[in-house]
């Protein structure tokens, strides 16, 4: 089979002004990047506010695997498959980050026959919407050593800034850094570090914001550290978030862009699940939501993480409700959770598909502590059997879910259409959506809750740092926030070693962040760094650009 960039480069995309008027965004609302590609104009949003609202899918997956779970393929070849049955669909997805493309993860524009394109420029700079977000951030740390350079009228505590420094590469070797080094003349010397970019709060603020006038109100919320009187010092008070607001006026926009079957595909934010709260933006979503019938969203990583924080940090602060959960899986992936070799994942092997059958269990179970109708889609591979297939099917209708095959990769939508006939009776089922805690509990109560019921843990310890942290939280007013708890994707663990269905387990919060501009608490559990590193091999390796200008070896 022809790779994905191949796949993305014969297809026949249609103009974006095209695409966008066939579902009904006047071009007047629309700037064009480029033939292909467009940011939509502020003033869609007060044209569609008050619109009704079309019906919100959630596509999430059971942990990620080596062997493969295809979540944004799936979501894309939903979407090409609800068009192709009627249903006036649009997708809202995230936008990949630098790092993972130059790195081991790849891409975020899905595959095979279910992408959306330009590939190429999705993957790679896009629109410099997370280049905006860099800039701002790396703004406000300059803005900082500045300020206790040049006198540091608000007392500044060198030693107790928590604003680190961003890039959107994988580098290990600026995850500790010095910065002030060489003199006076450099400013002054102290302990300083690089996050990627997409685990930034900047991040978070615009996927979050409702507007610009709320988006600044954030940025000036963001807590950058405490002054020698241990009293918090805000972005505000450096006077910096105006200009943070001027560098994100644009980022603040939604992209438009399209499948490889002319699905509108809305692409804006992209938070990681792991370090972060995994969605796109609440803007790019209501967006679509007032334009659609039926408006097919993801959230990253596997549904102990992405969904949860959708659910219970997206949800909560947006006022949404899906209205329907499609939770993606495959039979590699549940066999590689049961215990078999990879190089064996291709063989027919009931006893371990039975033995890793718990993960897909306890998503379900997880989901369905939410209240919205689950469809467990069934990801297909050519090496999956009848018998493997049968067998997932039985095993989620005893659960009570709705079971589809997805052949979206090989087929694109016409492969789809099982799932979208599932997701369409699914949504006709009542959805009694309900977070999985009240803001009012307190935030210990939060992560417990959040261990025991999503993760399956028995209890949760915290390091002496992290008490300290979380009784700064509440004295800053802090108390009512989510929680956004970072760990491991690989495992419903805090230990990326422990697959299945692990039990009986207690999670160790490390560090307590507080991103006050977002408004949630974020809690690193086990041995989660914001910062990744290359792999031995790197995908920048492979990746060139021939004479005419053509872009190779991207997946």
């Amino acid at each position: 089979m022809k790779s994905d960039i191949e796949i993305a480069q014969e297809c026949k995309m249609k103009p974006i002004l095209e695409v966008a008027e066939e579902y009904g965004i006047n071009a007047d609302f629309l700037e064009a990047y480029g033939k292909y590609k467009a940011k939509v104009d502020e003033r869609i949003f007060a044209e569609t506010a008050g619109k009704k609202k079309g019906k919100l899918v959630l596509v999430t997956a059971i942990n990620p695997t080596p062997a493969g779970e295809g979540k944004t393929t799936v979501t894309i070849g939903l979407a090409q498959a609800l068009n192709l049955i009627g249903k006036r669909t649009f997708a809202a997805l995230r936008e990949p980050s630098l790092g993972p493309c130059m790195g081991v993860k790849g891409g975020a524009a899905g595959g095979g026959y279910a992408q959306m394109v330009p590939m190429e420029d999705i993957n790679l700079h896009f629109t410099g919407d997370i280049h905006a977000m860099t800039c701002a951030h790396n703004l406000l740390s300059s803005m900082i050593d500045n300020h206790i350079h040049q006198g540091n009228e608000l007392n500044i505590d060198p030693k107790r800034v928590i604003w680190r420094r961003v890039v959107d590469l994988n580098d290990r070797a600026l995850r500790e850094v010095i910065v002030g080094m060489g003199g006076k003349t450099n400013g002054t010397m102290r302990q300083d570090g690089y996050m990627i970019t997409v685990a930034s709060e900047i991040m978070a603020i615009v996927c979050l914001a409702r507007d610009l006038t709320d988006m600044k109100r954030r940025l000036g919320d963001i807590l950058i550290g405490y002054n020698l009187d241990d009293k918090p010092v805000f972005a505000r008070e450096l006077k910096v978030n105006g200009a943070m607001a001027a560098l994100l006026k644009d980022a603040l926009k939604p992209n438009l862009v399209q499948t490889l079957e002319n699905t509108p595909v809305f692409v804006h934010g992209g938070p990681f699940a792991n370090i972060a709260h995994g969605c796109n933006s609440i803007r790019a979503t209501k967006l679509a939501l007032a334009l659609s019938d039926i408006t097919v969203t993801e959230a990253g990583f596997g549904a102990d993480l992405g969904a949860q924080k959708f659910l219970d940090i997206k949800c909560r602060i947006a006022g949404l409700a899906p209205d329907a959960i499609v939770l993606v899986a495959t039979v590699r992936a549940l066999k590689h959770n049961g215990g078999a070799a990879r190089e064996k994942l291709g063989v027919e092997d009931l006893d371990a598909l039975s033995a890793g059958f718990v993960n897909l269990q306890k998503h379900i179970e997880n989901l369905q502590k939410y209240g919205a109708p689950i469809v467990v889609a069934l990801n297909s591979f050519a090496t999956d059997t009848a018998a493997e297939t049968d067998y997932i099917r039985k095993r989620c209708e005893k659960m009570g879910c709705k079971f589809a095959l997805a052949e979206v990769f090989s087929k694109g939508g016409e492969g789809g259409r099982e799932l979208a006939e599932a997701v369409l009776a699914a949504m006709e089922q009542p959805s009694e959506f309900k977070l999985l805690y009240e803001d009012d509990i307190p935030i210990k109560e939060k992560i417990l809750a959040t261990c025991r019921e999503i993760y399956g843990a028995k209890d949760v310890n915290y390091t002496p740092e992290a008490d300290k942290m979380i009784e700064r939280a509440k004295d800053l007013g802090c108390g009512k926030f989510p929680v956004c708890i970072a760990k491991t994707q690989y495992s419903l663990s805090d230990d990326a070693g422990k697959l299945g269905r692990p039990e009986g387990f207690t999670v160790t919060i490390k560090e307590v962040r507080i991103s006050n501009g977002a408004g949630f608490i974020v809690a690193l559990a086990g041995d989660i760094v914001t910062m990744p590193g290359l792999p031995k091999a790197p995908a920048a390796c492979n990746i060139d650009v021939d004479n005419d200008g053509k872009i190779i070896g991207l997946f």
